[in-house]
């Protein structure tokens, strides 16, 4: 059954002006009090309507505009499901902004809470809200231009699930195979783990306790890793003798494998280590299959996820975000944003970067009037002769030497200079040490390097590559309200849990917009 409208009253009771002048700080509940007719107006209200099958039977959903503005306000205040449930009952605030005042029971339950989430996410209509806040904000403020200058960056988002090392890996998922069986046969996790042969992932103990080897001996930790590798083996054998497996026991003791494959070498005579360096793309949680190892830096490290937000210079709006694994270049995330742009009206002229974007298509792919602002990568080479030395003439696709040596380039090739013309050059201890001549590679989007290392020696253009620290800002507002470590697991919830504080940073920056003009 389609939910009914949600027409709260727009002017606000006696008792509700009395809340309003009460609240002193989280101005939102203000705010949202005042305009939520106009961020839920009609036609948004029968779009959210959509998220439900139209039926005749049961009885009417709760209005999804009031699941949604709870979904908001959990965003901001950092709830949990209980008490978002508790807060509807309990805190005026809440109720002044979902319109049940003194109500003795929760106008919704936590499974309707859950389901809406549920629903939001399926149909991607949490982009939806991102959008609908930078509708209200051109109905109702001084925003309207469609020429967009944007600033995009990221941040660490530290994953929700536990980061372990390999041995606690192969143990967790061990243990957990065994336990979806014993609970499927009524039997106990240490009886199940005696009849398969492997006592170590009884439970008793924990497995490097189980194991009580000397671990900073090379050959007893080499001996612990064959007895794992044994006992995932007897788990493989113990599922291949049971008639009806349940699929989370097989997922186990895939996930279990998947470690073995990617952190565990053979070498000569089937000796067993740890591989040295890590794996592409390993797996550093059970429960947690996205997470992965990252850095911000050379000496930040995190495991979890890269949050991107793309957000608007001119009214501080954010127009799009995005999530992705710790160890994704900051590059594979634009294709996303650029579509979440498409669907706003809006056409991007200038945009502001870290230099992590500039291998993305949104760089390469470029219109000719969108402008790059970016800072370029260092060009070093010791004492002799830098790239920047060499003179590039893009009409003729020439490349010229300090020595006045003058060969053709392509775009992301590598040019080598003549060996007879290095071997005699007057200049060749300060340009190369190399028998064969000097070298230089040419980048791909090179031309677009040399504007950005010209417009960066200015001081307009140094000026100009400041405007992009709004979006640092704005960064660390989202990382306060969904804060550093991730709510949910997996991309996609922790997408919808980026785009809702995206909301809610977007409500505050329409307070302080400058209201339009009556025609």
């Amino acid at each position: 059954m389609r939910p009914p409208l949600w027409q709260p009253p727009m002017d606000p009771s006696a008792a509700e002006q009395t809340i309003l002048r009460l609240i002193k700080r989280a101005k939102l509940f203000v705010f949202l009090r005042q305009h939520r007719h106009d961020l839920f107006d009609e036609a948004f209200q029968t779009e959210l309507g959509t998220l439900y099958k139209d039926s005749t039977r049961g009885h009417p959903p709760v209005p999804p505009a009031q699941l949604a503005l709870a979904t908001i306000l959990q965003a901001y205040t950092g709830a949990s499901d209980d008490e978002v449930i508790e807060a509807t009952v309990m805190d005026r605030r809440w109720q002044l902004v979902l319109d049940c005042l003194d109500v003795e029971h929760a106008p919704f339950s936590k499974g309707a809470l859950f389901t809406f989430r549920q629903r939001l996410i399926e149909h991607d209509m949490d982009r939806r809200l991102i959008e609908r806040t930078v509708e209200l904000a051109a109905e109702t403020r001084a925003v309207g231009s469609r020429q967009l200058r944007a600033a995009l960056d990221s941040s660490p988002l530290w994953g929700a699930g536990r980061v372990e090392d390999t041995y606690n890996l192969l143990g967790h998922a061990l243990r957990k195979a065994l336990g979806v069986i014993a609970r499927q046969q009524g039997r106990g996790l240490t009886e199940v783990a005696v009849e398969a042969q492997v006592p170590l992932l009884s439970g008793e103990q924990s497995l490097k306790a189980a194991l009580d080897c000397n671990w900073d001996d090379p050959a007893e930790r080499t001996a612990a890793l064959s007895q794992v590798l044994v006992a995932l083996g007897a788990v493989e054998t113990l599922l291949e003798q049971q008639a009806a497996v349940p699929e989370e026991a097989r997922s186990a003791v895939g996930i279990a494998a998947t470690v073995r494959d990617q952190d565990v070498e053979v070498l000569p005579d089937n000796v067993l280590q740890l591989r040295r360096g890590v794996a592409k793309d390993r797996r550093i949680s059970v429960e947690e299959s996205e997470m992965r190892h990252g850095r911000k830096s050379k000496s930040h490290l995190f495991d979890g996820y890269k949050r991107h937000v793309l957000r608007d210079l001119d009214s501080g709006l954010v127009r799009a975000v995005g999530i992705t694994a710790a160890n994704a270049p900051e590059a594979s995330v634009t294709d996303t944003l650029l579509v979440d742009l498409g669907r706003q009206d809006v056409q991007l002229r200038e945009i502001h970067l870290d230099r992590g974007y500039l291998a993305s298509d949104l760089v390469r792919a470029r219109p000719e009037d969108l402008t790059i602002y970016c800072k370029a990568w260092p060009v070093r080479n010791g004492d002799r002769y830098a790239k920047t030395s060499f003179v590039l003439n893009w009409e003729a696709s020439t490349i010229r030497c300090p020595n006045h040596v003058v060969i053709p380039f392509h775009p992301g090739q590598t040019v080598h200079f003549p060996e007879d013309n290095c071997q005699v050059c007057p200049l060749r201890e300060r340009c190369t040490t190399s028998a064969t001549g000097r070298s230089v590679h040419i980048h791909p989007d090179e031309r677009l390097l040399q504007e950005l290392r010209a417009r960066q020696l200015t001081a307009h253009g140094r000026a100009k590559l400041r405007e992009r620290v709004p979006v640092e800002h704005a960064l660390a507002h989202m990382g306060h309200w969904q804060g550093h470590r991730a709510r949910y697991r997996g991309t996609r919830k922790n997408l919808f849990d980026l785009r809702r504080c995206a909301v809610v940073h977007n409500l505050h920056a329409i307070q302080h917009l400058p209201a339009a003009q009556a025609a």
